[in-house]
């Protein structure tokens, strides 16, 4: 299936320009935006909070995680970042390296409860090859993490994959199992998975001040017996193609790049991250190469030139 060009090229990416996007807050339920930026290569992914003087400048790797209930939390201090994973599966999906994501508030705006959004409005600004060698972990062997009946495993391979099984007593959910290929698979078919939730643990929830702008156009909610969105739901196995959705965005937290075979039986945002954390413990897990050094993967390498597109504008040389 076609790709876009970003997930091609053995460079590292930024996008081209800037672009504006705005939601709401799960949680808050107040208007939440972001502003996506180009950024210099080696950046990585880099939240501000553009919202607190003076701003607060959190990188999105694992060691900035402080809360993994319900949601993916950055931080720095006291200055939190809540439900990152969807914005950062996008950029994984598409295949950009560095860019700058300015918040307006503690929260990323929940949009659908999916990645579309974020995959449009990062399509729409473009992309930039950046000219320098993207650099991979390739992991040299099993490397799990096992709490209970869950399970977060990765093994030695020259992509990144995932699969991926769930179990739920609910009728509509049962035992669901999903596979997909970063840079081979096309990436609407998790892109577009939203996430999911009960109608009696949202009505707890709120009671908390939790989950206020929780609603129906941007989750799928079910009762005892069913689903109540109005529309259904887009895949039949909707419901893990978001968890594989999650497990990238999560991963994207990585210091590094990752290539390897994932395996996730009942996983969720706390052992996504301690799989990450358990990689990177210890050097002898992985070796780290460019693409250019490496032998070809087919999650990124392609036989078809690359167009190379303006480095950065000069202006924006030094601003992060």
């Amino acid at each position: 299936m076609k790709q876009t060009n970003a997930m091609k090229s053995h460079h590292q990416i930024t996008i081209r320009r800037e672009v504006f996007i705005e939601g709401i807050g799960l949680h808050s339920g107040k208007p939440a935006a972001l502003t996506l930026r180009p950024a210099l290569a080696n950046t990585g992914i880099l939240f501000i909070r553009t919202d607190l003087d003076p701003t607060v400048a959190i990188p999105a790797t694992f060691d900035f995680v402080t809360q993994t209930k319900l949601a993916t939390t950055i931080g720095r201090g006291q200055v939190q970042i809540s439900t990152v994973e969807h914005l950062l599966s996008a950029f994984k999906l598409l295949g950009v390296d560095n860019a700058v994501v300015e918040v307006n508030g503690p929260e990323v705006p929940i949009m659908d409860g999916s990645s579309a959004a974020f995959c449009e409005a990062i399509l729409s600004a473009g992309f930039y090859d950046q000219t320098v060698p993207k650099r991979v972990a390739i992991l040299k062997k099993r490397v799990e993490v096992r709490k209970g009946d869950k399970l977060a495993a990765i093994d030695p391979s020259p992509r990144l994959e995932v699969r991926a099984q769930i179990e739920w007593s609910h009728p509509a959910i049962r035992s669901q199992n999903f596979f997909y290929i970063v840079g081979k698979n096309d990436f609407r078919e998790i892109a577009n998975a939203r996430t999911f939730g009960f109608l009696n643990d949202v009505e707890a929830l709120k009671k908390m001040g939790l989950a206020r702008g929780g609603s129906l156009s941007n989750a799928i909610v079910l009762d005892e017996a069913r689903v109540i969105n109005p529309e259904g739901l887009r895949y039949a196995d909707e419901f893990v193609r978001h968890k594989v959705l999650d497990a990238i965005g999560d991963f994207a937290l990585s210091p590094i790049p990752f290539l390897g075979s994932v395996t996730l039986v009942k996983a969720g945002h706390e052992i996504h991250k301690e799989l990450v954390a358990a990689i990177f413990s210890d050097p002898e897990n992985y070796e780290v190469k460019t693409l250019e050094d490496a032998p070809r993967l087919e999650n990124y390498a392609s036989d078809e030139g690359y167009a190379q597109f303006p480095w950065l504008d000069a202006s924006l040389q030094g601003a992060y």
